[in-house]
């Protein structure tokens, strides 16, 4: 019977995206177009101002109604994200660093499983890396990596139930760098099921200002985040040994 529960077609999930930015001007109106241009219709865009000094505020302020703000002191991204989510709306929540971009079709592509099957916690896509245009020859000559996609369990090219997400726990505020990573691995050892799609969903830039860059010692948090993964894996199997 036309008109019957039936027939209707099932609301599209919505998505909060969340994107921390610290003096961001230069390029984050670029990400919140490749952010726009997903053209889904259940979007909500959350950026967190991590105490910017410059034109943060006015950059996003063109945007309107479309982009939410929130101005936090200077705390870090995980601090950011943390605040982002707090504001979420959505069932489902994304993250996108202030000047990395979506390629047309990434949310579609990194949406598609989680619509299939509700046991899909987590999804991953394939990442690309470039150098920004903008920076001249020789410097652009010292970045050194390859142009192939390759998954990558990174912002911007992971998507996950907000469920999930709450479960897991938020971003480590005790980690400078290396927090997206830990959350990955605490949601894995916490058995979160995540598949892997083939599709580039994240265009990663490369400049003067990455964060890699800019902090030197920035290795030391990931040797903490891989010790912690470490230290989790044996407790496990140790809690398994005894049982």
């Amino acid at each position: 019977m036309s008109g019957s529960g039936q027939d209707r077609t099932p609301e599209p999930l919505r998505i909060s995206v969340i994107i921390p930015c610290h003096n961001g001007e230069r390029y984050v109106a670029e990400t919140l177009h490749s952010v726009l241009r997903q053209q889904h219709p259940a979007l909500e865009i959350i950026v967190v101002d991590d105490g910017s000094t410059d034109r943060t505020r006015e950059v996003v302020a063109s945007f309107g109604t479309t982009v939410r703000y929130l101005r936090q002191p200077r705390g870090g991204a995980a601090r950011a994200r943390n605040g982002g989510v707090a504001l979420a709306t959505g069932s489902i929540l994304a993250f996108l660093d202030a000047d990395d971009l979506w390629p047309d079709g990434a949310l579609r592509a990194l949406l598609a499983p989680l619509e299939r099957d509700r046991q899909i916690g987590m999804v991953v896509g394939h990442m690309e890396q470039f150098v920004s245009p903008e920076l001249p020859e020789d410097a652009r000559h010292q970045f050194r990596f390859s142009p192939e996609p390759v998954p990558a369990r990174m912002c911007g090219s992971v998507i996950v139930r907000r469920m999930v997400f709450d479960a897991v726990g938020g971003f480590s505020t005790e980690l400078e760098s290396g927090e997206f990573m830990d959350w990955i691995l605490r949601a894995e050892a916490f058995g979160v099921r995540s598949t892997t799609v083939p599709e580039v969903v994240l265009r990663r830039r490369l400049h003067r200002l990455n964060h890699g860059v800019v902090r030197r010692d920035a290795r030391q948090d990931y040797v903490r985040v891989v010790k912690a993964a470490l230290d989790r894996r044996r407790a496990a199997a140790a809690r398994e040994g005894s049982s």
